[in-house]
């Protein structure tokens, strides 16, 4: 399954951004999917996932209440809604496919940068 991020940008903080991630292959819906963001610095950093069963959602401490994840599967695509961004959340954005719990697929990443 190729996995292509867009939607990433530059934008103000306490603005919103929405991130997507279009996935190939017929079976995007027998995944749960996710986000993680790396920034310079930093280790990896979990940000939300969405179960492919049940749609249950799962994020980050650091963005819960401000993030939501979630998925069409008609369209094979994953979204994450960012809200009232921080600068602390500029990253890249990496979209991830999960096998048994793990992530195992990646996007090449979309750049979020938020300015103070």
């Amino acid at each position: 399954v190729q996995l292509v991020e867009s939607g990433g940008g530059l934008v103000q903080a306490g603005g919103s951004l929405r991130v997507s991630c279009a996935a190939s292959g017929r079976t995007f819906n027998r995944y749960s999917m996710g986000w993680f963001r790396l920034a310079p610095g930093n280790e990896r950093e979990f940000v939300a996932a969405i179960s492919w069963s049940t749609g249950t959602a799962y994020y980050g401490d650091s963005v819960k209440g401000r993030f939501t994840i979630s998925r069409d599967n008609a369209k094979n695509t994953v979204y994450l809604q960012m809200n009232r961004l921080k600068p602390e959340d500029t990253a890249t954005y990496y979209c991830a496919l999960f096998l048994s719990g793990s992530p195992v697929n990646w996007g090449q990443g979309t750049q979020v940068t938020v300015s103070s």
